[in-house]
């Protein structure tokens, strides 16, 4: 699955740390409680899969993730 918008995008060091509990970058902090993506991340890990995200400054981000299937 994948999840894009057209927004600033986020800079090279700071995608490492958004998935980082209460991360926030300076520009949006206290928008919020820095802990949406740090949950998505645990919740998808848990369910055997990846999540990840990739970014260009001025272009947007684009989030994405996969969750293994399961036969049944």
């Amino acid at each position: 699955f994948s999840v894009a918008d057209t927004g600033p995008g986020i800079s090279l060091d700071e995608v490492s740390h958004v998935f980082d509990r209460f991360w926030q970058t300076k520009k949006t902090a206290r928008l919020g409680t820095g802990l949406g993506l740090s949950i998505a991340k645990g919740l998808v890990e848990a369910h055997g899969g990846r999540i990840w995200v990739e970014s260009t400054l001025g272009q947007g981000a684009t989030f994405f993730f996969t969750i293994p299937g399961h036969a049944g």
